[in-house]
């Protein structure tokens, strides 16, 4: 399964050229996160009541072509990987209109206790586990699917 959420580009986020400053598409990235998540039933909020905290270990982005002020991009996201103590997210920022890639990332989260010490999901929260499984199976089969139709 994949996520996508529609973002009009903020002046503030953009530069004295009007381009979209680098830092703001790792913003778009949690943004995409966070609702995808929401989405399925648990925000942040309702995880971290659990005890489960989710850190981000590391994001990348690689950058293609530049957004500008006032564009309406369509940003996604999809489970790539899924381990018994973190997780693995993909995105696309794109301009919603074009199609045209504007940028292309990664993203790791780990599932910890409130110490940051890492926890296997499947004990420490079972509903976690379970909505994020069946994320991740999605989005293989789609990105199966779409690998074998191209």
């Amino acid at each position: 399964m994949q996520y996508e959420m529609k973002w009009r580009v903020q002046y503030y986020e953009t530069d004295r050229m009007g381009i979209v400053h680098h830092s703001n598409y790792i913003r778009y990235f949690e943004t995409a996160r966070t609702e995808f998540i929401r989405k399925e039933g648990l925000p942040y909020e309702t995880i971290e009541e659990m005890g489960v905290l989710i850190p981000v270990l590391a994001v990348s982005a690689e950058y293609k072509t530049p957004a500008v002020y006032d564009e309406i991009l369509s940003i996604s996201c999809r489970f790539t990987k899924l381990g018994y103590a973190s997780f693995e997210l993909e995105y696309e920022v794109r301009n919603d209109e074009t199609g045209e890639l504007h940028v292309r990332g990664w993203s790791k989260q780990a599932f910890t206790d409130e110490t940051l010490k890492p926890v296997a999901i499947r004990k420490a929260a079972p509903v976690v586990h379970e909505v994020f499984s069946r994320l991740y199976k999605e989005s293989q089969e789609k990105a199966g699917k779409q690998q074998s139709d191209e």
